[in-house]
């Protein structure tokens, strides 16, 4: 497949209510859209890094500006008939996986599009539902979570996240447990926890019977997660720590998580994400595919990768109604009655930007031919 040209978009994408987490709290999602053409067909890529470098060393204008001057110059006009020949490609560049998951989901895209196969197909997956979670940020008050949560039940979410942080995690999850002892529940630190000073806290987590929790600790740490894991009952997920297949065999050998969040953007695209869900499903650990409030393009990806059988637990793809009053593609992401995103057989992604909404919500355009 041979690339002809290369769309680059920098978008912000309004949302309802602001996303409160251990790192701060987003109003606007800044998102990456790539486009790739060839052979008479078009498709697009996506990357949420958000605006500012909290979730990781990278933020979204960083993403914008190295895909554009430095990666995509290495696809366009050259033949790519494989993921790996794109990594390969782009292997040079040291890091960057969001800018890396940008271009080349858009590959994927492209690739399945051509092909005239659904992207979940592609993948390699042959069930096309997708089993989904609740997740809840910060509230403004514990009334307004447990209200929450409730809404969460009666709709029958297989799962629930909660995001903690210091001063809103024992207390909350006491009086969470109490109202609600049954549902399966696990927290989300957001690297927001130090072992030496938070220990017990993180140690008072196994008193909830949750089904792990994510990311307590500092997001280049694999070292500490590996200690507090051997001193917890409680299963560690490990997020921003794992940023490529390596990391996560690192991870392995060290003992440092029990269950694995894998997020495209974070691991640098689907091939990288592919390896680690085939890694997980060798090790017998819990894997489920996360977000971070893509539009519908980026949750369709994470919805496709999402359909592969070593992903064991609920995933983070959630309708675009919880978060944006208007997406940007020709159909919003959406769950079943029971909360699963079930994807069809259109080629591609399926899930594709109009033109007039894309045009409102970017902030910057580029183009490499």
């Amino acid at each position: 497949m041979k690339i002809d040209a290369a769309e680059i978009r920098y978008v912000e994408l309004p949302l309802i209510s602001p996303w409160r987490t251990a790192y701060g709290e987003d109003a606007t999602v800044h998102s990456v859209l790539v486009k790739l053409s060839g052979e008479g067909a078009e498709a697009w890529g996506e990357a949420t890094p958000f605006y500012a470098p909290t979730y990781s060393p990278e933020s979204a204008r960083s993403v914008y500006e190295t895909a554009r001057e430095f990666f995509l110059p290495q696809l366009v006009g050259q033949t790519l008939d494989s993921a790996k020949e794109v990594m390969d490609r782009l292997a040079i560049f040291k890091g960057n996986p969001f800018a890396k998951a940008a271009v080349e989901t858009a590959w994927w895209a492209l690739d399945s599009t051509l092909k005239g196969i659904p992207l979940w197909r592609s993948l390699g997956a042959t069930n096309p539902t997708v089993a989904c979670g609740a997740d809840f940020g910060v509230q403004d008050t514990l009334d307004e979570l447990l209200s929450l949560i409730q809404g969460a039940v009666d709709e029958g979410y297989p799962r629930i996240k909660l995001k903690v942080k210091r001063g809103w995690d024992i207390d909350v999850l006491r009086a969470v447990r109490l109202a609600f002892p049954d549902p399966v529940m696990h927290v989300d630190c957001n690297a927001g926890y130090d072992l030496r000073t938070d220990f017990d806290t993180l140690k008072a987590f196994d008193q909830f019977n949750l089904a792990m929790i994510e990311q307590p600790l500092d997001h280049l740490d694999l070292i500490e997660h590996a200690e507090l894991q051997s001193q917890i009952a409680t299963p560690v997920c490990l997020d921003e720590s794992v940023k490529r297949p390596r990391d996560f065999e690192l991870a392995l050998k060290l003992g440092a998580c029990r269950a694995i969040n894998v997020k495209p953007g974070r691991v640098g695209g689907l091939f990288n994400a592919l390896q680690i869900h085939d890694m997980a499903r060798n090790a017998n650990m819990d894997a489920w595919v996360g977000g971070m409030l893509e539009s519908g393009v980026g949750a369709g990806i994470c919805a496709a990768l999402g359909a592969l059988p070593g992903f064991t637990y609920p995933a983070d793809v959630f309708p675009s109604r919880k978060f944006y009053a208007e997406d940007i593609t020709d159909r919003w992401i959406e769950q079943d009655e029971n909360c699963n995103v079930v994807l069809d057989n259109r080629p591609g992604v399926g899930f594709d930007p109009l033109p007039d909404r894309l045009k409102k919500v970017t902030v910057m355009r580029a183009f490499a031919d």
